[in-house]
């Protein structure tokens, strides 16, 4: 008698025979990639900008900020590209220091700024240029600014970019560096309105003009923090009508010579 032979599949240990799962694997991964597209789509329509607010702003308008970002209402919030968008509004505002931008669901954009802010002016030519505490070119000066800045001299600019930080002609920066230390402190210490011009033609033996009262002999560009501080401490202790020179140059003494 012939041998039979058992096509069918070996049945499980209890007997029932289990299909292949292939095609439940692939309806899962099709279910998923149509979720996923599903919700990219719904998020490509629904999510609009329809808000958009600016933040902190006093030198540049609204629609200044907003244009440098590149950003207008009906733009989709989920492709928007907020680290792009930042540096396009570097580039294009040099008053701007600081810029965030952060979305707001469901259609709102908040764009935080803030701006840095003339401090100073340097002579080129004809033409006075203003910079911030950190020696950024911000522009040319109108005639209106130049009563509420701080004279510059002695410093020889190389080719001014704006936005960029101020250079000199020679390529050594050292003069740079040592004039936005003291800038820097001239506005931490609030004392923008009282400090007219700034000397630097010596490096080590630089000077500040303090209105008419005072001739501040500053020196080099070690200490500066300290000197100031003892700086400070000098013209809380002077009286209304006192004229004359304030040396701190050594940077380990005040000296006040009245004249």
């Amino acid at each position: 008698m012939p041998a039979v032979r058992n096509n069918q599949p070996p049945s499980s240990k209890h007997g029932e025979y289990k299909k292949p799962r292939k095609r439940s694997v692939s309806g899962a991964i099709l279910t998923f990639a149509i979720v996923v597209i599903a919700t990219v789509f719904l998020m490509s329509v629904f999510l609009r900008i329809s808000d958009i607010s600016v933040v902190g702003n006093e030198h540049y308008t609204d629609d200044e900020i907003i244009k440098a970002i590149d950003i207008e209402q009906g733009d989709n919030l989920f492709f928007f590209d907020r680290f792009a968008a930042i540096s396009r509004v570097f580039a294009k505002l040099p008053y701007v220091e600081e810029v965030s931008v952060s979305r707001q669901l469901p259609d709102k954009v908040v764009i935080t700024v803030q701006e840095c802010k003339a401090l100073a002016y340097i002579a080129v030519g004809d033409e006075n240029w203003t910079i911030d505490h950190s020696c950024k070119v911000l522009g040319k000066a109108t005639d209106n600014e130049l009563g509420d800045l701080i004279r510059i001299e002695g410093i020889d600019p190389g080719t001014l970019l704006i936005g960029e930080k101020l250079t000199t002609s020679d390529g050594d920066n050292t003069a740079v560096t040592f004039l936005s230390d003291v800038l820097y402190q001239v506005q931490n210490r609030q004392l923008t309105e009282h400090i007219k011009s700034m000397d630097f033609s010596d490096l080590i033996g630089a000077k500040l003009y303090y209105g008419t009262r005072f001739t501040i002999m500053l020196g080099g560009q070690s200490s500066v923090n300290h000197k100031f501080a003892m700086l400070e401490s000098v013209l809380e202790q002077l009286k209304e009508g006192d004229v004359g020179v304030i040396n701190v140059s050594d940077g380990t003494s005040a000296h006040f010579i009245p004249q």
